[in-house]
């Protein structure tokens, strides 16, 4: 494992379809972890570069949403007069986030496939589809083929599902008999909310098991050799994926308890007063790396927290939350989470949160292996 470099490319044995042309951090982070996992068991696996208008659009100067609607024509129209008042910000985030994809994600010379048909003509043996919500519809406006697998192509084995997620513990009912369907193309599925288990087990014949998010495969000493250090001083790092009113007043009461400054880190690109707009994968990396402390609602962010040892707070999620709780509780940090009780100076025994990790990655670890490596040659 190690520092990954583009190199030009040739395709290996199995393709990893994910959200990795997705300007988000997480996103990104999830398939780099995915991805040197494998490599480091020597499958030569390669995220396949699917980039369809209907997850990138959204990223772009001008927002593109495939469904028009009154509420995504306003998104749009929104969504291009906040980039335009962000100005160059707008350049530099999207240029931090395409340096990112192409130095640790896709190789020179892949070829990048817009839709469906296009994956029909791909070499790989072997699929994973995942992690990431993959199978929430509102994220990719309908149930989509490519994250199933359901795609006819001369080399095609197997197609795994590593660490699904649906956004939720279900989908809305209109979607029930098309996903029983699409199922029926996996040949293992795994699943990252412990919730979606009864859901997902009513249509697929085999066991549905419960995996980690791939960011945990990989040890701090790797993310440090991909993280891009800021060049601030000591500082509590607010990272808000929706706004919390709770939360903020949280971390302004924090910088004036300590006396230290704060950085928002924002998902999108935008101004004000110590806001850091322009960030891509490596940077949020070094953000939470080198932070004091990290108030957070976001799921990546509470486990960057977790692998870089950091103080750290918990704000519920009005969608997520399921998630955020699930991942503290695996980690034995239930008292990071602000519903709880907890306050961001509490002690925690790290060592007893590292072996919890290092238990809870076993069998994510042998799920993938046992479904993905084994019987290459």
């Amino acid at each position: 494992m190690g520092n990954q470099v583009s190199h030009n490319w040739q395709a290996g044995d199995v393709g990893i379809l994910t959200f990795h042309c997705s300007d988000n951090f997480g996103a990104m982070l999830q398939a780099y972890g995915l991805k040197q996992c494998l490599r480091s068991y020597g499958v030569a696996a390669d995220i396949v570069r699917y980039e369809p208008p209907f997850l990138t659009g959204r990223h772009w100067r001008i927002p593109y949403f495939p469904v028009k609607n009154i509420w995504n024509l306003a998104a749009m129209g929104y969504g291009f007069l906040r980039n335009l008042r962000a100005g160059v910000l707008f350049s530099r985030r999207r240029k931090n986030m395409e340096r990112f994809r192409k130095s640790y994600l896709i190789d020179e010379g892949q070829p990048r496939i817009l839709f469906l048909p296009g994956l029909r003509k791909l070499p790989y043996r072997r699929y994973v589809v995942g992690s990431d919500q993959i199978w929430n519809p509102a994220i990719t406006y309908g149930l989509r083929k490519a994250y199933f697998g359901a795609f006819k192509t001369t080399r095609k084995e197997r197609v795994t599902a590593y660490a699904a997620s649906l956004g939720g513990a279900a989908l809305p009912e209109k979607y029930r008999q098309e996903f029983s369907t699409l199922l029926q193309n996996l040949d293992a599925v795994s699943v990252r909310e412990t919730g979606a288990v009864p859901y997902v087990q009513q249509f697929f014949p085999g066991k549905v098991e419960t995996v980690l998010d791939p960011v945990f495969f990989l040890e701090k000493e790797e993310w440090e050799k991909v993280e891009r250090a800021p060049g601030h001083g000591e500082y509590i790092l607010a990272y808000t994926t929706e706004p919390n009113r709770q939360m903020a007043e949280y971390v302004q009461a924090l910088s004036q308890k300590t006396g230290l400054a704060v950085v928002e880190l924002q998902a999108v690109a935008g101004r004000g007063a110590n806001v850091e707009a322009t960030a891509g994968p490596a940077e949020f990396l070094g953000y939470i790396h080198y932070a004091a402390y990290v108030v957070t609602n976001s799921f990546h962010a509470a486990a960057f927290s977790i692998i870089f040892e950091k103080q750290f707070l918990v704000f519920a999620h009005s969608t997520v939350n399921e998630r955020l709780a699930s991942v503290l509780a695996i980690h034995g940090l239930g008292d990071r989470l602000c519903r709880n009780g907890g306050g961001i100076d509490v002690p925690v025994d790290w060592p007893a949160v590292r072996a919890r990790t290092a238990a809870a990655v076993k069998p994510s670890r042998e799920f993938l292996i046992k479904h993905v490596a084994e019987g290459l040659e």
